[in-house]
């Protein structure tokens, strides 16, 4: 017999099916069905058997409460989601929006501006301000750059007017590493490999 998930979701089912895994967290069977549409609308099918996939079958009941929770978190508040949500103080929006989707209803985003989270109570203008002063206190004046500019002689090329060498064809010998433990000079009659410079 199919279970709840996979009768909603139309799909084939058998004794190990992912859905019937991790739905053990809700007793009434239309409501395992109406959260399995809802999170298969918002992440899609193959990306709902995917995630369930992805983890041992001992967590899965865990995984599809948490992707509940976040559709449900970003279908009311776009934004920022469940975790938005929760940071700023509001999870028990997010839980009716869950216990409205459990019982078969439709969700819609929030019109009302959500609150911004509390302020932290360590939080001032002069620790900020002294956190931003740890990363201004060294600068420097442009004539430093300078001096440390030419002291390294940074530029393009390695010395002015001399041209680079010309960049070997595609026809040009590669390398290849030989097995063995003939060294190379004993395999090249005591001459040395060159090595195609490719970063110069």
């Amino acid at each position: 017999m199919s279970c709840n998930g996979c009768r909603i979701l139309r799909k084939g089912c058998s004794d190990n099916c992912l859905l019937r895994q991790s739905l053990t967290g809700l007793d009434n069977p239309q409501a395992q069905a109406n959260a399995t549409l809802f999170v298969a609308k918002f992440f899609g099918r193959a990306g709902l058997m995917s995630f369930l996939s992805s983890v041992l079958e001992s967590q899965r009941p865990a995984l599809f409460q948490s992707l509940l929770f976040e559709a449900c978190g970003r279908t009311i508040n776009p934004v920022n989601g469940a975790v938005g949500l929760l940071w700023n103080g509001n999870w028990h929006v997010c839980q009716e929006a869950v216990e409205t989707v459990l019982s078969g209803g439709a969700l819609r985003p929030l019109t009302t501006e959500i609150s911004a989270p509390p302020e932290n109570e360590y939080a001032s203008d002069a620790n900020i301000s002294g956190q931003l002063n740890l990363f201004t206190s060294q600068k420097r004046s442009n004539k430093e750059f300078e001096d440390i500019g030419n002291e390294l002689q940074i530029g393009l090329t390695s010395s002015r007017g001399k041209k680079r060498e010309a960049t070997p064809s595609e026809e040009s010998g590669t390398t290849s590493l030989e097995s063995g433990f003939v060294s190379q000079n004993d395999q090249n009659g005591g001459e040395q490999r060159k090595l195609l410079r490719l970063f110069l």
